[in-house]
This record gives structure tokens, sequence and C-alpha cells, in this order.
């Protein structure tokens, strides 16, 4: 899949389909043609809360930019996710009273994406264990940790 191949903005809330990537659950959301439990909608995302939730208050948010993986994101929809998560965050801590909330955001099949259109999970974390359960098993940073920083930082644009 190229990774210019999104969804445009012709008109405020109208996306037309620009080139190859396959449709998902979340573009025929994005275009009313399966409905969903709106929380937050603006020009260029959309949240909703999930039909098969971790928890109570489980939240998807997507940008109406039809890419991947984040790193295919344009700025614009990028900013405006970061935007938006806070206040959607905010929301759910005060109407659910949870007191914690993981978000979670998978980028390709290997790291468990299951909709191959950008999104984020907000999950609401509760006392009785409710929400995302996380298995960590770090590993040691490899003696090449300065070489390794400073190749990540020459491709960061």
């Amino acid at each position: 899949m190229d990774h210019r191949d999104r969804w445009t903005a012709r008109a405020a809330n109208e996306l037309v389909y620009v080139s190859g990537m396959a449709e998902t659950i979340f573009a025929k959301i994005i275009r009313g043609e399966i409905p969903c439990h709106k929380v937050y909608e603006d020009d260029r995302v959309l949240a909703f809360l999930d039909v098969n939730p971790l928890s109570r208050g489980h939240t998807l948010v997507i940008p109406k930019e039809a890419v991947a993986t984040i790193d295919q994101l344009s700025d614009d929809s990028a900013a405006a996710i970061g935007r938006a998560l806070p206040r959607i965050a905010r929301g759910i801590l005060a109407v659910t009273g949870a007191p914690a909330y993981n978000v979670l955001q998978n980028n390709g099949a290997a790291a468990h994406q299951a909709v191959f259109h950008v999104h984020f999970h907000i999950i609401p974390k509760y006392d009785d264990g409710a929400g995302l359960g996380i298995g960590w098993k770090p590993i040691r940073l490899g003696d090449d940790g300065n070489d390794l920083a400073a190749s990540i930082a020459a491709q960061v644009r």
C-alpha cells in the first residue's frame, strides 16, 4: 500500500476516496453509513464509543484522514488528534469516575492492529481491574544506544 493513499476533504464533512487504500469500517462510520455512539466530532476527528469495550467509557478516536498507521498521518490530522485526545479523556473521566485510563494505539498487524485506519483507544481503568491489561517484557538497551538515538534523530523531520 502506498503511504499517500488517503481520503481527502472536498467540503466540510465530505470525504472522497483518493486511491488504493482498502475501505474500512471506520470510513463507513465517518460517512454515516454505519451508526455510532458519537462523543466528539470536528472537521478532522471523530470519537465514538467502542462497541466491544474493555471497560465502561472505552472510546475510539479516529482521524477522518484514511491512513493505516500513525507515521502516515499528515501534520494537520496529527495535530487535530493531539488536540482532541486530552479533551475526550477529560470527558470520559468526568462521566465515568474512572481513576485512571490507558491510551492505546497500534500500528500494523504484528502490533495487533485489527482495523487498518489510524485509531486511538481511550480505555478507562477501574479499581476492580476492568480495563486494559498489559504484559511488559523489557529488553536491555544495547551498547549502540547513542548511535541508535542519533540515527533515529536524523530521520525525524
